[in-house]
């Protein structure tokens, strides 16, 4: 079971853990030979690996209707199909609208910033600052449901004093290196997460017949932008949420699917899942230049340039 006090968010059993690696004396993590050592370069030492998992059950997660419902073309006064084409519509999660699927997305966020969670909270107990290399998966569970996972190594900078809330990061070793030495320090990992769902209109369905040639799928075009920008304006917000400076993105991806639409028979809608994640950042110091190289003058005087060729013999 998982303790829900204020400051823990830990099952006995990663209580447990924890207390058997500050035992005994050693520490685990998941980092390369070459990232040890880039940690180590920037002033940081591993104390441990570190684990956050949530399990969910995916029940309501809308889009159970048409996503051109209501946009108007070929709807009835109350919605009802009257006999011609459905017009072509992104209905995308951010946005609430009728057929998107803004409760499966709002849960997705929960489960993984659950696992993100927990996994800071063993970084916690372990003294950590924050944890690096951070891998966040989603796999099937055996027993039913979605098992959402988040892993990487939790360091620490001896001699610093504990922060409030460690940070998290998917950067690798040798960039989180880069980052901390270029005066930058990571905040947290940021998520931008959109599901869009698009009918397949007669535009889309006609430019994707066999024999139509090389030409471009307006209706596919725009679900994909669409979907992707609301993931940006997403990832955007949480970077706002963190009171970091910017990100620095490590992961950007899609997954499409189709089903039949439950409007309009022998019509298909498609869904596609805009997933972007990435490392908040903030700068904590004035920014190195680049040192200059030394400047060679040459005098104009025939007199000194002789001197000077005396004593270079």
């Amino acid at each position: 079971m998982t303790v829900n006090e204020p400051g823990r968010n830990l099952p006995p059993a990663a209580e447990a853990r924890m207390a058997e690696v500050r035992r005994s004396g050693t520490w685990s993590s998941a980092l390369s030979t070459d990232e040890f050592a880039a940690i180590r370069s920037a002033g940081f030492e591993p104390v441990g690996q570190v684990l956050g998992a949530a399990v969910y059950n995916l029940g309501y997660t809308g889009g159970y209707g048409c996503p051109a419902f209501g946009s108007g073309y070929g709807l009835g006064p109350f919605g009802g199909y009257r006999g011609g084409p459905f017009a072509g519509a992104t209905a995308t999660s951010g946005g609430g609208t009728f057929g998107s699927y803004a409760p499966l997305v709002r849960t997705m966020y929960e489960a993984r910033r659950q696992a993100i969670g927990r996994m800071t909270a063993e970084c916690q107990e372990l003294g950590g600052h924050g944890v690096v290399g951070v891998q966040l998966t989603i796999g099937s569970f055996p027993a039913g449901g979605l098992e959402f996972k988040a892993i990487g190594t939790a360091v620490r900078a001896p001699g610093s004093a504990a922060l409030r809330e460690p940070f998290t990061s998917d950067l690798s070793g040798q960039d989180f290196a880069k980052l901390v030495l270029a005066g930058w320090v990571p905040v947290g990992l940021v998520l931008g997460i959109s599901v869009g769902a698009r009918h397949d209109d007669w535009a889309t369905v006609s430019q994707t017949r066999w024999g139509t040639g090389n030409i471009e799928v307006s209706g596919y075009t725009d679900l994909v932008n669409a979907t992707r920008h609301d993931a940006r304006h997403q990832l955007e917000a949480d970077v706002t949420r963190h009171g970091a400076d910017g990100v620095v993105l490590q992961q950007m991806s899609i997954r499409v699917g189709e089903h039949e639409c439950p409007v309009q028979e022998g019509r298909r809608d498609h869904v596609l899942e805009a997933t972007i994640i990435g490392t908040a950042i903030a700068h904590f110091g004035r920014r190195r230049e680049t040192a200059k190289p030394p400047l060679a003058i040459m005098s104009l005087d025939p007199g000194r340039r002789q001197a000077a060729r005396v004593r270079l013999g």
